[in-house]
């Protein structure tokens, strides 16, 4: 069955860090362009990081110097490393994969297929 599963999600506390991971099955994630995103209650889906698959990679503004995206070819899992979280950076987080030839970031109508979405909430 080909899907991405993410996971890693959780409670922090503000400067805390977390790193989501988001794993493939069914296929292989080296050839795909693959984008981290997030989505509070009440606002529309963010762009946070994505990487090619060439490893060039992109932050949204929000989050560059915090966030690392990076690639584990033996594990065919995407991760993103979050350092210095802050509340504002409570949403649900999806990985989500486009072509090979998708650059980042990702325009939306290249966007092929979702996770399930994990929990990041960062509070004291």
């Amino acid at each position: 069955q080909v899907q991405l599963v993410e996971s890693g999600g959780g409670l922090v506390q503000p400067g805390g860090s977390l790193r989501p991971s988001c794993a493939a099955s069914g296929f292989t994630l080296d050839d795909y362009t693959i984008g981290w995103f997030r989505q509070a209650p009440g606002k529309e889906r963010e762009g946070v990081s994505c990487i090619t698959s060439s490893d060039s990679t992109y932050y949204a503004d929000s989050v560059t110097g915090r966030f690392t995206i990076s690639r584990d070819y033996a594990d065919n899992t995407v991760y993103l490393q979050m350092n210095s979280l802050k509340p504002q950076d409570t949403a649900v987080y999806y990985c989500a994969s486009a072509p090979v030839w998708a650059r980042c970031p990702i325009d939306d109508a290249d966007l092929e297929l979702w996770g399930q979405g994990t929990l990041v909430t960062v509070s004291s």
